[in-house]
Order: structure tokens, then C-alpha cells, then sequence
């Protein structure tokens, strides 16, 4: 009869201790074992204090006698390398370095430093993230959990975050979404990555992009061979009617909810003119809705995909509500594009952690996300207004722009004068970033946009401790008017 405890842990002597890796050869076992372990010590493989395997489990994973490893740690131990004492185990002892010869200073290396200060755009303030309840949604979401969620998941995503996701972009910002048509991405610029493939499936050659937008964007474009066209923005937005004038564009990249980085919302009468362009040479509009949820002086602001979901592919991300670190995004797909981008992602989510997916749907579906954005929307618009009445007060020459929704704001400033006053801003440990960064022209097209000097400033980013030291640096670099005669 079997005894029923045969299988028990304390029975099998290669599931106890710890693992440890010796090359032993030869046939001289303890010899062997030995100057193995001396050699790794010697070596610093294994450093002073490290707790060596029970004499039981390192015989049972090496496969040699008891004995034979209990001799070898004696051994080591007559020797100086090894301690053993009782309820500690046997550890790497301390040894005494040898005295080695002063060796000359080594030359003094310039050490960067960033700057003191920060109001570059493209992140919100990180010391807010709300890592309580982040916390929370991940337990509940590891502990429910099904075994499966751990393996290679669906190219798509985890159904759990694509559910969570449709009802809530439909509900918040008039999105057209069914679980079926979200992809879950790492990021935005994986998601456009992933865009570009299946536009050259289709032969598209020309993407239309704002004449002000990010560089990194359109040079992902540009590495895959598409040609990007300016598509001018003034005061209501792209000015999309244009579209119909450039040859062979089949598809634009718009940021219709708030101009990055402008600030201004596609006028009502262009939305509806670059759906109807769309529909008319069959193009594809791409909508970055980076910052939709957050603003401040005005009515919401739907997804321009609500007009045409079968036109319009959105694109979401938590860069701005959470944190661009936890590197997920997602596409909302016109039915017909969706096996394309699966081919083009692989067939599988290789790229986007399971366990961030399931935090992400719990954090949505437990409202978490809702009260997080509600109460980041109040601090940054109270930020915003500090920044507005502080800039009224200190340099009343300045005008901004962009302020009634989003997380960055455009300081105009005289012209001539934006080199001088990043340079200046540079000096005082303020990072900002100049709106030329941000400009776009074609040079062959004859087109170029009129000139103007400001600065793209993230009043969001900076933490509230840091925020009056960075407000009072912004006031300080800004240039001055000239006194009247």
C-alpha cells in the first residue's frame, strides 16, 4: 500500500532550498565540487553573504552523494571561503579585499543634467497617477482572472478591455464602437505604425498631415515611404477643404477635438466637409483624440468618428488621462480594416501586457477612470487659470491660445524673439519647447506658413510642488515691452 505522504515536499529533497548553478566535471566528484565552488567565489560570481543549497537539495540536483557535498562545504569552510553555522545555513563569508595600488584619479567626465524645471507637452502630471486605485482594479483583475488570460492572447486584445472600452468611448465621446472593431496597441505610434502597413496594402502613397503636428508621427510616415503633404490649420482648424486639390491622397492624419498643438477644435462646417471627402475618393481619416476628456471652457467635443465609423479610424490612448508609460492605446476600426490590421499586428498580442489589459478594464468598469478624470480635469484647469492670471500679471505682452481644452497652452510671443527666450529658458533650467518644432512645410509645394513665434508649454505636467518655481522661470524668461517714448 502506498504511503500517502511519499509525495510530500520534506520526501523530495530537489524541490527544497534554492538553485544554484556549478559546473561539475570529472571524476573526482569532491574534488570536483570544490574547486567549483572556490572558483566561483573567488571569481565574485557568488558575493559574501550568499546562502549556498542545503547539502540535500544540492546532492539531489547535481546527483551525486549526500556526503560528497557535505565534505566539499567542510572543506571550503577549513579554508576561509565558507561559514556554516547552526539555524543560518552555509554563506559566501566576508573576506578582507588585498590592498591594491592608488590608482590615479580618473579624469573628471561632464555629468548632464536635466533641467530644474519642465513644461514640455506629451505628459500629464505623473505624480497623480492614481496608484491606490490602480492597485486595487490589478488585484481584482489578476484574481479573477481566467487561466487562459496568461497565454499569447488575441490580436485584437483582451475581450475583457475591448468591452470595457467600446461602452465607454460611446457613452463619453460619441464614439460608433463594438468590441469586434477594437485593437488594442502599445501607444499611438504603434497603432499608426500599424496603419501605414495596411494603407500600403491598399496603395496608398500620400497621407495628408496638419501643417503643425509631431515630427515623430510624420517621420514614421515618412520611413515607410509615404509622401505627407501639409495640410494648413488657422483658427478653425485643418483647412480640409485643401484636400481636394492635392493629387493621390488617400488618407489624413487629423487631431480634430483639439489641435496638437495648437489648441483649436475643427470647426463643425470641416468636419463635415472631410467626411464627405472620405465618402467621395474613398480615403480614410485617421483621428488622433489624444486629450478629448479634458476640457475646460466649452461643450464637449464628440469623436469625429461618430459621423462615419466606416471612414473614420479613432485612435485612443492613456498617455494623457493616466500615463504614457503604461503604454496602451487602441484603434476603433471601420469593419472592413480589421482583419488587415490583425495581419499587420501578427495574429497575436505580442506587444501589450495581459495583466495591463484586465487592470485597464477593471479600472474602467469600476469607474475608477470616470473619477479620475473628473478630478484631474478640475487640477488642471485650476493650473491653467494660475497660468493665465500669472502671466497677465507678470508679462501682459503675452496672448495664449488653446485654452479651452487639453493640457498644453501657445504662448505668442513677438516676433522674432522664440529662439531668444528658449535659449534663455534653457539657461535658467526651464524646458519648453518652441512651436517651430512643431511646423511642417513641403518646400516643392511653393506653400509656407506665415511665420509666428511662441512657445508650446504643458501646464499640467509639472507636480504641485514644482509648480510656483516653474510658473515664476515661464514670467521670468518672457520677454518684456519695450517702454513708450
Amino acid at each position: 500500500m502506498s504511503n500517502p505522504q511519499a509525495n510530500s515536499a520534506a520526501d523530495r529533497p530537489s524541490a527544497l532550498g534554492i538553485d544554484l548553478h556549478v559546473d561539475l566535471t570529472g571524476p573526482r566528484r569532491r574534488a570536483g565540487l570544490t574547486d567549483a565552488l572556490r572558483e566561483a567565489v573567488r571569481s565574485g560570481r557568488l558575493v559574501p553573504g550568499t546562502r549556498l543549497p542545503p547539502s540535500r537539495s544540492l546532492a539531489a540536483d547535481l546527483g551525486i552523494a549526500r556526503h560528497t557535498v557535505t565534505e566539499a562545504y567542510a572543506d571550503l569552510v577549513a579554508e576561509g571561503w565558507l561559514t556554516a553555522r547552526q539555524g543560518s545555513g552555509t554563506r559566501v563569508a566576508k573576506r578582507i579585499e588585498p590592498r591594491k595600488a592608488p590608482r590615479a584619479a580618473p579624469r573628471a567626465r561632464p555629468t548632464w543634467r536635466g533641467p530644474t524645471y519642465g513644461l514640455l507637452p506629451g505628459s500629464p502630471d505623473l505624480a497623480e497617477f492614481p496608484r491606490a486605485q490602480w492597485l486595487t482594479a490589478a488585484r481584482r483583475a489578476l484574481l479573477t482572472a481566467p487561466h487562459e488570460a496568461f497565454g499569447i492572447g488575441d490580436a485584437l486584445g483582451r475581450i475583457e478591455l475591448r468591452t470595457a472600452l467600446a461602452g465607454y468611448l460611446s457613452r463619453a465621446r460619441g464614439v460608433y464602437a463594438e468590441p469586434e472593431r477594437v485593437v488594442i496597441c502599445s501607444g499611438f505610434r504603434h497603432g499608426l505604425q500599424l496603419m501605414t502597413q495596411a494603407l500600403k496594402a491598399r496603395r496608398v502613397r500620400t497621407v495628408a498631415v496638419e501643417s503643425y503636428s509631431l515630427d515623430i508621427h510624420r517621420d514614421l510616415l515618412t520611413s515607410e515611404g509615404l509622401r505627407i503633404p501639409p495640410l494648413y490649420v488657422d483658427e478653425r482648424g485643418a483647412r480640409v477643404d485643401d484636400l481636394n486639390r492635392m493629387n493621390g491622397v488617400g488618407a489624413v492624419l487629423l487631431t480634430p477635438a483639439h489641435q496638437y498643438p495648437t489648441g483649436v477644435a475643427l470647426h463643425p462646417g470641416r468636419r463635415a466637409a472631410v467626411v464627405d471627402w472620405a465618402r467621395t475618393v474613398g480615403g480614410l481619416i485617421m483621428e488622433d483624440d489624444y486629450d478629448g476628456e479634458f476640457r475646460y471652457d466649452r461643450q464637449p467635443v464628440g469623436a469625429l468618428q461618430g459621423l462615419d465609423p466606416e471612414r473614420v479610424v479613432y485612435f485612443g490612448t492613456v498617455s494623457k488621462a493616466l500615463a504614457p508609460g503604461l503604454r496602451l492605446a487602441w484603434m476603433v476600426l471601420p469593419e472592413d480594416l480589421v482583419p488587415e490590421i490583425v495581419a499587420a499586428k501578427g495574429h497575436a498580442d505580442w506587444v501589450s501586457s495581459t495583466l495591463d489589459q484586465l487592470t485597464l478594464a477593471e479600472f474602467i468598469t469600476s469607474g475608477a477612470y470616470d473619477r479620475h478624470i473628473r478630478s484631474m480635469r478640475i487640477r488642471y484647469r485650476r493650473r491653467r487659470d494660475e497660468l493665465v492670471a500669472t502671466l497677465a500679471q507678470r508679462a501682459p505682452g503675452i496672448h495664449l491660445t488653446g485654452l479651452a481644452a487639453g493640457l498644453q497652452a501657445v504662448l505668442q510671443l513677438p516676433r522674432g524673439t522664440e529662439a531668444a527666450v528658449a535659449q534663455e529658458a534653457a539657461r535658467q533650467g526651464l524646458a519648453v519647447s518652441r512651436l517651430a518644432e512643431f511646423r511642417h512645410e513641403v518646400a516643392e509645394s511653393g506653400w509656407r506658413l506665415p511665420v509666428q513665434d511662441g512657445l508650446v508649454v504643458n501646464y499640467a505636467a509639472p507636480s504641485d510642488s514644482a509648480w510656483a518655481g516653474t510658473l515664476d522661470t515661464l514670467c521670468r524668461v518672457m520677454p518684456q515691452p519695450v517702454p513708450g517714448p
